[in-house]
């Protein structure tokens, strides 16, 4: 798979830094705690991780964190900008490396325990061919999906304009397509779960902190239609 196939070129001109300055670090902590989550629910044995499209590196340097030393973790990321964020992140068992994750050939054997795939396969153009390609390279899989699709989204427009155009989503995924993409690459679904940013992360406008009482009131009755018509939700799942 070329890099131009799944590297779009807005992380190396500079437009993706001039729309989100902190590469979203500020949202790291919960990521990782959302991971490290997964990860125990299932008691996973693992001592190597890799991040594909790592970005500033944040996620990864705090779930090493979370995991302790004896966990070997390496980010991948081509966008020399995000890189810069990486490097000085660096530590005795995290390494950040400026490299594409599919360009050498696939292993004959899985070359780490666990994978995190964390809200990039939005941004990939053949995002199907992206996951084909990924799935032989661990053992397990661990992947958090944006669920951009909803009624209110698709209603107002905007919303949708706006994750193109200043975050670089190419794709919108709801919970049902996601994992029927997931399962037409191969991988076998090990548990899923909704995650919740607009409910957890910062609200930064007034229409976002008034949206949070009907979003919470809809999640406690029915996830997946809280999911479906006001959205605001992502999934994270656990393949092989």
């Amino acid at each position: 798979m070329s890099r131009a196939s799944t590297h779009p070129a807005i992380y190396d001109d500079g437009t993706y830094l001039a729309n989100n300055p902190t590469w979203h670090e500020e949202d790291s902590p919960w990521k990782a705690r959302r991971l490290a989550e997964m990860i125990r629910k299932h008691g996973l044995s693992i001592r190597t991780v890799a991040e594909v499209g790592c970005g500033a590196g944040e996620v990864l340097r705090q779930l090493a964190g979370l995991l302790g030393d004896g966990v070997a973790c390496t980010g991948f990321e081509t966008s020399p900008q995000a890189f810069q964020r990486c490097r000085a992140k660096a530590a005795p068992n995290l390494t950040y490396l400026c490299d594409d994750f599919l360009a050498a050939a696939p292993p004959e054997v899985p070359a780490y325990d666990l994978l995190l795939v964390v809200d990039v396969v939005e941004h990939v153009e053949d995002y199907l061919g992206f996951l084909r390609a990924l799935r032989g390279r661990a053992t397990w899989k661990l992947l958090h999906i944006p669920l951009d699709l909803s009624a209110q989204a698709l209603l107002r427009r905007r919303p949708l304009r706006i994750l193109r155009e200043r975050y670089g989503h190419l794709h919108y995924f709801t919970r049902d397509t996601a994992l029927a993409a997931l399962e037409q690459c191969g991988y076998e679904i090990v548990d899923h779960a909704y995650t919740r940013p607009s409910l957890e992360l910062e609200a930064f406008s007034i229409r976002q902190r008034l949206m949070r009482l009907p979003r919470r009131l809809l999640f406690a009755l029915n996830r997946d239609l809280a999911a479906r018509l006001l959205g605001g939700f992502s999934l994270l799942v656990l393949a092989r």
